[in-house]
């Protein structure tokens, strides 16, 4: 068993990544959040449209466990990217409200360090607007360090890439 997948809750270690498509955004879009955790997420059809989106370097996935939908993740990988915390950024991350806690956001978040990693990126970045119930604590936990701010105020975190 992967380093990863050891650290899960034990009834989570069937959990894989699928691309997100047609066949699971619906099951995508039911995701729950717990209290107070609302005014930091959107639907997930909805983030797709507001976030920046690129075919060719846009990395969306669910988090499935038992053919339920736990998590959703969408990522920016571009090497090339003009502004650096934008080469391998995480845009959006959902785990469901019952699964929280349980190793689902770390999954997601260390694949996709892996993918950066494998094109050759030292880090990847993530983007949260601090505030009571925000996933900053999260993010933390996981390995997240703050490295500065947008020019909205947002805090921008950073993960070495494995």
């Amino acid at each position: 068993m992967n380093e990863t997948l050891s650290a899960l809750d034990p009834s989570l270690r069937a959990m894989l990544l699928e691309e997100l498509t047609s066949g699971n955004i619906d099951r995508a879009n039911q995701l729950s959040v717990k209290p107070g955790q609302e005014k930091f997420v959107l639907p997930v059809t909805y983030s797709l449209i507001v976030t920046p989106f690129s075919p060719m370097t846009s990395w969306q996935r669910v988090a499935v466990v038992d053919d339920q939908v736990v998590g959703f993740i969408h990522a920016n990988l571009d090497p090339n990217a003009a502004v650096d915390e934008y080469r391998a950024c995480i845009w959006r991350i959902y785990v469901d409200a019952a699964v929280q806690g349980q190793g689902v956001g770390s999954f997601m978040i260390h694949a996709f360090s892996e993918v950066a990693a494998g094109a050759g990126l030292d880090r990847i970045t993530v983007m949260w607007e601090p505030g009571l119930d925000s996933p900053g604590e999260a993010f933390h936990r996981i390995g997240f360090t703050d490295i500065g701010r947008t020019e909205y105020g947002e805090i921008i975190g950073a993960l070495a890439s494995s």
